[in-house]
């Protein structure tokens, strides 16, 4: 085993020589002629594809300066690289169990996590990724197309990187989540310095209190659920197979056997459908701001939609101006509801504007009849119209100015729903390519984090039935949050759910490695929105 490897590895730890000497041999097995062949088709054909979509979308657009090329690609591969290293960290909990327990030989099992990552991104919803984009400076997204929101991306993600690179190097599971959403806040802030301002007037930290908030009650309810499962296992099976340790390198009875490769399918389809969607917004991001003619608006909003679309807007309108005060002043209804997003105070001008805006958007739709015909360089100012629009509604809706009746709320949210619909969408291959990302970082990084999984989080070694109950929560908690739009970290709710079934079991606590997990929780978010800060402060010395 190599050193890194062997030094999560506690002497306290009841295993022989030749059992460690066992996974040693498993951890560092060749996946063979045949299977890096079929994986490496596998990865061909999904760049293939990602690939021709990419030029077909950005064919029709016409330039002579070959550099937005060269920096889309540059942007591409280091969103990738996020998803990559995110692979490092999140997938390998997935197939830890089903490689410990010898369940699976480990290739095989990477290959089947991959596949229902595969899965769990394609089926995604996009949800998540766009509540995570909605905690960025409104008036960097705004600015995603020059150097402002360049440097903001550049910077988020290269701190996202080096943060997770640093602690998979001393096999800590860390959260991506948490990193990606430091990172935001750092960036939020030093662009708020930069311009003079209130440094936290540059972070909606109302969205990332809720975040946050999910991401600290989701591995205390993975802990205390994954011990009560296992209480629970223990009342309802008696099967003492059930609650051994692996022997050697032989496999569980059947029964466990599908038990635990059904769990490790439950996390890698909740991890694709979860964390996958990061990765996946970020690269939206960076698309609109290279090519607005191809990803700015959602093309798929056809001349059979615009009328529809063109009714709720004026019912939406309708609604609006009944919250109009008289006092209130025409100016830019854009520039108004950007400013009332930024600083969340809501003035007598604020229903003003965005009914105007609801009655601009509802005209431009109108006048090109589907989004596909609007022209290149309107693009990108109609989605910034739906945006700006889309977001103050949300924040009018959560602070209750102006008081909206139900029957108002339902007009308003239904038409959110289209402006979302128009601006908030990933293409198949955007999806495609993640899922190849996590799956090569899980490949090259999962051996750290099976072993620190495996022997590292408690005194004895982990058991069929502890494998299971962490497993079995962690996916119900990952994919119940895709459902509230919300992002988890499959890391601590999978560590946590271990340890839960370590105390449930008796077996105790190996108190450095918790330590370390917690206090690379407790630092993350500090070191990466420090370092995103920083480096979006270098960049915006170059790029203007």
């Amino acid at each position: 085993m190599d050193d890194a490897s062997s030094a999560v590895l506690s002497p306290g730890l009841s295993t022989s020589a030749a059992s460690e000497s066992l996974l040693d041999k498993k951890l560092k097995k060749s996946p063979g002629l045949i299977g890096s062949l079929v994986f490496g088709a596998v990865l061909l054909a999904g760049l293939a594809y990602a690939g021709f979509h990419l030029v077909n979308d950005i064919s029709g657009v016409h330039t002579a300066n070959a550099w937005p090329y060269v920096l889309l690609g540059v942007a591409l591969l280091i969103a990738l690289g996020f998803e990559f290293v995110n692979g490092f960290h999140d997938t390998a909990n997935a197939v830890a169990t089903v490689i410990y327990t010898h369940s699976l030989e480990p290739h095989v099992a990477v290959v089947w996590s991959g596949t229902w990552n595969l899965i769990g991104v394609l089926t995604s919803s996009g949800g998540v990724a766009f509540s995570i984009l909605s905690l960025l400076p409104v008036e960097l997204i705004l600015q995603v197309g020059k150097g402002a929101g360049f440097a903001m991306v550049f910077a988020l993600l290269i701190a996202a990187i080096l943060w997770n690179l640093g602690t998979w190097a001393l096999g800590l599971p860390a959260s991506s989540s948490h990193t990606l959403i430091g990172s935001i806040i750092g960036v939020g802030i030093a662009n708020q310095l930069m311009n003079g301002r209130n440094g936290t007037s540059g972070v909606d930290w109302t969205q990332v209190s809720n975040v946050f908030r999910v991401l600290l009650i989701s591995p205390l309810v993975g802990f205390a659920c994954a011990a009560l499962l296992l209480l629970v296992l223990k009342f309802l099976i008696k099967d003492k197979a059930l609650y051994e340790s692996p022997k050697g390198d032989a496999p569980p009875p059947f029964w466990i056997r599908a038990m635990l490769i059904l769990t490790c399918t439950g996390v890698s389809f909740g991890h694709g459908s979860n964390d996958g969607q990061k990765g996946m917004g970020l690269i939206m991001l960076i698309l609109i701001g290279v090519v607005p003619t191809a990803y700015a608006l959602n093309h798929a909003v056809g001349i059979q939609q615009v009328p529809d679309f063109a009714a709720v807007s004026e019912q939406a309108a309708g609604v609006l101006g009944r919250y109009v005060s008289p006092d209130a002043v025409m100016g830019d209804a854009r520039s108004d509801l950007t400013e009332y997003i930024r600083t969340k105070e809501y003035t007598p001008n604020t229903p003003l504007a965005a009914r105007q805006l609801a009655i601009d958007i509802s005209h431009e739709v109108e006048l090109y009849k589907s989004l596909a015909a609007v022209p290149p360089n309107q693009q990108q100012n109609v989605r910034n119209d739906m945006y700006v629009e889309s977001e103050a509604l949300r924040l009018m809706a959560k602070s209750g100015q102006p008081h909206f009746s139900s029957a108002e709320t339902s007009v308003l949210t239904n038409y959110r729903k289209h402006l979302d619909v128009s601006t908030k969408f990933i293409p198949t291959w955007v999806k495609v390519i993640v899922a190849i990302a996590l799956g090569l970082g899980t490949m090259v990084g999962w051996k750290r984090i099976v072993v620190t999984v495996g022997e590292k989080i408690g005194k004895e070694h982990l058991t069929y039935a502890q494998g299971a109950s962490a497993e079995i929560v962690a996916a119900a908690t990952i994919i119940a949050a895709d459902q509230f739009k919300m992002p988890v970290s499959t890391t601590h709710v999978l560590s946590s759910g271990v340890a839960g079934t370590m105390m449930a079991n008796g077996s105790g606590l190996q108190i450095s490695t918790i330590r370390n997990i917690a206090l690379a929780w407790v630092f993350t978010l500090p070191a990466a929105a420090l370092l995103a800060g920083c480096l979006f402060w270098v960049l915006r010395q170059f790029i203007h």
